[in-house]
């Protein structure tokens, strides 16, 4: 008689290893992170790069830190975005966030102007 083990329980039959049921719930996991995080970045993703190659001079755009301007100039990796009257920035194409509808540059510079 052990202490530590009791006599009934080192008697039991050998437990089976689990089958294919044993995977079922890690590939569930697997495929809910995929639907859930991968497959959404992915898109975004291609959508942005989309956005990039369609873009052409004349274009109002938002950039990763948050200005607004109007592209003057467009090079394979860099625009020139007009952020004010005569004034210019470079930008890298991939900084570029967001399209904006026509229209938006005007009516922030008009609005700047009349205040």
């Amino acid at each position: 008689m052990s202490f530590f083990i009791s006599d009934a329980l080192a008697a039991a039959p050998a437990i089976q290893q689990p089958g294919m049921e044993g995977l079922l719930f890690p590939v569930g996991i697997l495929v809910f992170f995929y639907f859930l995080f991968l497959r959404p970045q992915a898109q975004r993703a291609k959508e942005k790069k989309q956005m990039i190659a369609a873009m052409n001079v004349g274009a109002e755009v938002v950039t990763a830190g948050g200005i607004l301007g109007k592209i003057a100039e467009l090079d394979d990796n860099f625009a020139k975005l007009e952020v004010g009257d005569g004034i210019f920035i470079q930008v890298q194409r991939q900084s570029i966030e967001t399209m904006m509808p026509k229209g938006t540059y005007k009516a922030v510079v008009n609005k700047k102007t009349k205040a």
